[in-house]
């Protein structure tokens, strides 16, 4: 693959090479001399119109697959949400700003690289975008910390293949918080009610501070704690965390799991300081999941479904409503369009009931217009 002075990216070398034809083979082909197509791989120069239409006949492809415009693209400005430490950052267009998010920390994948939207400036102020203009605006941010928001954007590429679902890890408060300071389209939460308070509900007011928008249901999900395999030190819930052999690993602050556990530990009477370890954090469900498999922790907060995917036993504590926060105005994109029509599907909700603790109920129901 090699370039030209006017940034044409040649691909006629490996089409050569995957037919298995020497230069001098496809020269005879199309007519041309053995040292044409040398300078026409090597980027030297690009071949006129005819010569062009005989090499993707002869490759049995189109003439754009063998030459490829990739000018940089145009700089732009770009509000960055978090500190990066390189240059690749994901982007998203919300409401006509681009928005950058960094590509490491804990709202990222940390098993696998992310591919990179965009490459920021030295100074953080601008952003090159990587992918084609018209590829944000068929993109929307969900953020939250359902782990099955990932299989609802792949039902959503499924039926739309130029439609894109990007979700970013966040707890519910943050999710929340990204939504009301316009850097997400949408916000999954999992609060839990308290009295007779739709906490996800009376949520998204604040976060929404005065516009409209709905709430739609998800998931209704297990929650609880993760222990190790057999669960060896028999741990059956709130009480065993005050004993002095149990490692217990918390939640970070604004994890709606951790104010289950506040609010459950104040009902049953135990004080936090009493639980051996409620200062040690994990910053995601599959942070705490790996604490207890390293053998770091003996129980962590966490979803059964996390736990089944690291093959841990569950302690269920309590069943929640994952619910997705929508602005109004974001209802008008057709990706939105596409996501809420996934939602209502036999398919998507037949694969979410498949997963251990996870319920459909409520999934693609209305649960309040705000």
């Amino acid at each position: 693959m090699s370039r030209t002075k006017t940034q044409i990216t040649c691909h006629v070398k490996a089409h050569r090479q995957s037919k298995g034809w020497s230069q001098s083979q496809l020269a005879d082909r199309i007519g041309v001399k053995r040292q044409a197509i040398y300078d026409i791989e090597s980027g030297r120069y690009l071949p006129n119109t005819a010569v062009a239409l005989k090499l993707a006949r002869h490759f049995g492809c189109r003439v754009e697959d063998l030459f490829v415009d990739e000018a940089p693209g145009e700089k732009e400005a770009v509000v960055m949400v978090g500190t990066p430490n390189s240059q690749r950052i994901s982007a998203t267009r919300v409401r006509g700003r681009l928005v950058g998010f960094p590509l490491n920390g804990p709202g990222t994948m940390v098993n696998t690289f992310t591919s990179a939207d965009a490459i920021l400036s030295d100074d953080g102020s601008l952003a090159e975008l990587l992918c084609p203009p018209d590829y944000l605006e068929k993109s929307i941010l969900l953020m939250g910390c359902d782990p099955a928001f990932d299989i609802l954007s792949s039902h959503v590429a499924r039926i739309a293949p130029d439609a894109r679902i990007n979700c970013r890890f966040a707890t519910s408060h943050l999710a929340l918080k990204r939504l009301g300071q316009g850097y997400t389209h949408i916000a999954g939460t999992h609060l839990h009610n308290r009295d007779l308070k739709e906490s996800n509900v009376s949520k998204a007011v604040e976060a929404l501070s005065g516009d409209s928008g709905i709430v739609v249901g998800f998931s209704m999900m297990e929650e609880g704690l993760m222990v190790a395999r057999g669960n060896p030190l028999n741990i059956k819930g709130l009480k065993d965390l005050v004993r002095s052999d149990v490692r217990f690993i918390n939640r970070d602050h604004g994890a709606a799991l951790r104010v289950l556990l506040d609010d459950l530990l104040q009902r049953a009477g135990i004080p936090e300081t009493a639980v051996n370890g409620y200062e040690n954090l994990a910053y995601s469900h599959t942070q705490g999941a790996r604490a207890v498999n390293y053998n770091l922790a003996d129980a962590a907060l966490g979803l059964r479904v996390i736990a089944h995917a690291f093959d841990m036993d569950f302690v269920t504590l309590d069943a929640v409503r994952c619910d997705l926060v929508i602005p109004s105005d974001m209802m008008a994109l057709a990706t939105v369009k596409v996501m809420l029509d996934v939602l209502q599907s036999r398919a998507f909700r037949q694969e979410i009931v498949a997963i251990p603790g996870y319920e459909t109920g409520m999934t693609g129901k209305i649960i309040a217009k705000v």
